[in-house]
């Protein structure tokens, strides 16, 4: 079996994933390293291994993320090349949510915007994949402020505490503004984040309104992208996306079509949706294989 593996290099976590010739996914996995050659090799290894798979299978090697730019050769002589992380994002979310069109929300460190329209035909994918921009809103935010607010650094530990808290004892909603009857927007809707800190706010309900507060203003930023855009689906991707927050946030725009003409999709595997789309980039799929061994 031919096996082709992609590597994610990001600032603090890489992910492998790999496919074989019929393009379907064998395997995923997450390491959290500082230094990013160390990482990698050790996460190819790591992946190898859990999967039961042979070095002498792999016969493409796809690179892409922020620090993939410190791999200049071949890796164990395998063909190596690099996959633009934004183009691999979009290429990425159109696969794993099985559309033709969307913008492409990546939610890392920070969160980019690529609009995805595989119905555009054209040789350069710059067309295809459109970086919209981006927003300094992301997991970075959420562990910079929960690092100063809670003390809280580690990630897990957060996210256990937002599964118990209650973001409205922190964050000031519609509801509390107007009367329920013939109000002209849904109380469901924030009005000021951390504007309603109660006095029997604890730490999980403060740990709740910072993934909050990233979720709806990423989605509020996703509508603001589509505006008199004919594209009305939007991919969430990154590894914030596959939380169950991220869904019940989401959820609150999906439930008023109305308001946001748009439909919000969390993929599974979301948080591979740069290396899937490495592993996906035309050089990747048209390169020679060399001779099975």
């Amino acid at each position: 079996m031919n096996i082709t593996i992609g590597i994610d290099i990001g600032g603090s976590t890489t992910k492998v994933a790999a496919m074989d010739e019929a393009q379907t996914l064998l395997g995923t996995l997450q390491v959290s390293g500082s230094d990013p050659i160390t990482t990698a090799y050790g996460a190819l290894g790591h992946f190898l291994r859990k999967y039961g798979m042979r070095l002498d299978q792999v016969k493409k090697i796809a690179l892409t993320g922020q620090r993939a730019t410190f791999f200049h050769d071949d890796i164990y002589g395998i063909p190596t090349f690099h996959s633009d992380e934004l183009l691999s994002v979009g290429r990425g979310g159109l696969h794993l949510a099985g559309l033709s069109r969307a913008l492409v929300v990546s939610m890392g460190t920070g969160t980019a915007f690529v609009r995805s329209d595989r119905t555009i035909e054209s040789e350069n994918e710059t067309d295809i994949f459109r970086h919209l921009g981006g927003s300094a809103l992301g997991g970075g935010t959420l562990m910079g402020l929960a690092g100063r607010m809670l003390q809280v650094r580690n990630f897990d530990t957060l996210n256990q505490m937002a599964q118990r808290g209650d973001y409205r004892r922190a964050d000031l909603m519609v509801s509390d503004l107007q009367d329920g009857d013939g109000a002209p927007l849904s109380g469901d809707l924030t009005a000021s984040n951390f504007g309603k800190i109660r006095d029997d706010a604890g730490d999980d309900d403060i740990a709740a309104a910072l993934f909050h507060l990233i979720y709806e203003n990423t989605g509020v930023f996703s509508v603001f992208a589509l505006s008199g855009d004919s594209i009305r689906d939007v991919v969430i991707t990154g590894s914030l996306a596959e939380l169950p927050q991220a869904k019940s946030a989401f959820d609150v725009f999906n439930r008023m079509p109305d308001i946001f003409r748009t439909r919000f999709i969390l993929p599974a595997h979301a948080a591979y949706a740069p290396v899937i789309g490495a592993l996906l980039d035309p050089r990747m799929l048209n390169r020679k294989l060399p001779d099975d061994l």
